[in-house]
């Protein structure tokens, strides 16, 4: 027994070439394996090459969890530096539409800027129109669509300008919503090259049958299609549903409001009805419980409804009734004719003058304005 406990010790300490990880066998297999690839932080990447902040990168990166190295990301970024867009813009378009830097270069993104080009689109307006196209820049109905709108709305400039209001028109089907919009705006007496930068190229994607609506709607009220006021009355009522029209209008009825008050408002304001309800209601109890004034008055100056109420009728107001309690204001003053001066002008007159008489009042009115509990005023 003996004798065997001591072949097994010795056997122990006996360390073959293979197995020994001092041998040079096994230094050289050591040497020539291939080291296990660490893997794509696509967050990181994001951060440190494409300039997101930390919170988009986390968020893009959802997007892009799917690549398994940054060399499609760096193609991507290439053909963006190239085309002259700077990386500020670049970190935009990322953050915006994380999968553009999916994209393939070659058969995707070169091919759009080819057909742009053939457009007689410049490189330099090719960089400017991504940022703002994103997701459709990577279509292939991008050049059909810039072909159409091009000469419609006569110049890159305008139409570029109607993209950064209105983006879908880049998508927009242009035989069944672009072209019988085109039509019914034509019937009207709207060229689209007057408005290109307006939030009434917002009609141009809505379903024709809306604009159609609202048209025949607008002339039920008796608004001159000539009028700029029918251009503001039909962004009013094509932008949102009928019902939401009736919905607000019936709302003015429940808080007071005869037909003709309604109607008169509409008639000089169609944009008040793009106002929330709640906004809405807010605004006319101010006016009409704690203002004092009589829903006919407020119908023939529907803007008072519009202004707003916590950073311009509330404080504007409670500065009223600073100096109406020292009798500084003559009993006749038109509450319209205040709320309408600009701020330099309420300033220059109903502020800056009584500043010796009633010290602190500069400060108490920029409290009320920027929503914040006022100091007493000195008596």
């Amino acid at each position: 027994m003996l004798h065997l406990r001591k072949l097994f010790l010795s056997a122990s300490h006996v360390r073959t070439p293979s197995l020994s990880p001092l041998s040079p066998l096994h230094r050289l297999l050591a040497a020539t394996a291939p080291a296990s690839p660490e893997p794509f932080a696509v967050e990181d990447y994001l951060v440190t090459t494409c300039g997101l902040s930390r919170p988009k990168a986390r968020k893009a990166s959802k997007k892009l969890a799917h690549l398994k190295s940054p060399s499609k990301i760096d193609a991507v970024l290439a053909f963006l530096a190239a085309l002259g867009i700077s990386p500020s813009t670049t970190a935009a378009i990322v953050a915006a539409d994380p999968q553009f830097l999916c994209a393939d270069v070659e058969l995707n993104l070169s091919k759009r800027v080819a057909e742009l080009t053939d457009l007689g689109i410049k490189r330099s307006q090719i960089a400017r129109l991504i940022p703002l196209a994103r997701t459709t820049f990577r279509s292939s109905s991008l050049g059909p669509n810039l072909a159409f709108w091009l000469p419609v709305f006569g110049s890159f400039e305008k139409l570029l300008g109607a993209i950064k209001v209105n983006g879908g028109i880049l998508g927009a089907d242009l035989e069944k919503v672009a072209k019988p919009n085109l039509a019914i705006l034509q019937q009207c007496g709207i060229s689209v090259r007057e408005f290109s930068d307006t939030y009434l190229t917002r009609v141009l994607t809505r379903l024709p049958e809306y604009v159609e609506n609202a048209v025949l709607y607008i002339d039920k009220l008796g608004v001159p299609r000539d009028s700029s006021l029918f251009r503001y009355a039909l962004m009013a009522f094509v932008i949102q549903s009928q019902e939401k029209i009736d919905r607000k209008m019936g709302m003015l009825e429940m808080l007071g409001w005869s037909q003709d008050d309604v109607l008169t408002a509409v008639r000089k304001m169609p944009c008040i009805l793009t106002m929330s309800e709640e906004r809405m209601q807010t605004a006319v109890n101010f006016l009409t419980r704690d203002v004092g004034l009589e829903i006919p008055y407020i119908a023939q100056r529907p803007v008072l409804v519009m202004y707003s109420y916590e950073r311009r009728l509330l404080p504007r107001h409670s500065l009223l009734n600073i100096l109406n309690s020292k009798d500084l204001l003559y009993p006749e003053l038109d509450f319209y004719s205040v709320i309408a001066l600009t701020e330099k002008k309420f300033l220059d007159k109903y502020v800056h003058p009584y500043e010796k008489s009633i010290p602190g009042l500069a400060a108490t009115y920029a409290s009320y304005c920027a929503e914040k509990v006022p100091n007493e005023v000195s008596t």
